[in-house]
């Protein structure tokens, strides 16, 4: 285990290169095209989890899409044609889950991003982007996490060239109020 910070630092950086190396192109092809034919994306998750899938909310909001983020007061209903976009490393935190089988039950569909291919969020997702982050000297899941926002970091940007989105239009869209 490192010491220092400048060590722990190159660790870090090292193990997240390995995880992102081995990003499938497919996977995060399909969630982008997902997100691009839902009538509105709804994004969930608990803990440091669910703040990743706050963040990508955010960008998509700031490429001008309709997205809202499970269990805010505000948060429309949920409708058929929508999509869910279930954050959790370990694809078993039962709220994350209970939300991801009730889209299925209300004509939408549900992509888990996960660590664990065999969880029941992975199997009753309709997609799985799989972020390959076990073996990591971290704490818990901060592996998983760091590579969940990097990957879903490069999906936005991947829609902002696909939708012909400026940084000047993002930027319109930023919070103003802070």
């Amino acid at each position: 285990m490192p010491e220092k910070p400048l060590e722990a630092l190159r660790v870090v950086a090292g193990e997240l290169s390995r995880v992102l190396s081995q990003g499938r192109a497919d996977e995060m092809q399909a969630l982008q095209d997902a997100i691009l034919g839902a009538q509105s994306v709804f994004v969930t998750g608990e803990g440091r989890s669910g703040l990743v899938a706050r963040c990508f909310a955010m960008r998509l909001a700031h490429l001008g899409l309709k997205v809202q983020v499970v269990g805010e007061t505000v948060t429309s209903a949920f409708r058929p044609g929508d999509l869910l976009i279930a954050v959790s490393g370990s694809g078993t935190t039962s709220a994350t889950c209970l939300h991801a089988s009730s889209a299925a039950d209300q004509g939408g569909r549900a992509v888990a991003v996960t660590a664990n291919p065999g969880s029941p969020l992975a199997r009753s997702a309709d997609l799985a982007l799989l972020v390959p982050s076990q073996g990591s000297v971290q704490f818990g899941g901060a592996l998983f996490e760091q590579s969940a926002l990097v990957l879903l970091d490069a999906i936005a940007l991947a829609l902002q060239t696909r939708l012909g989105r400026t940084s000047e239009e993002m930027q319109a869209r930023h919070a103003t109020l802070e």
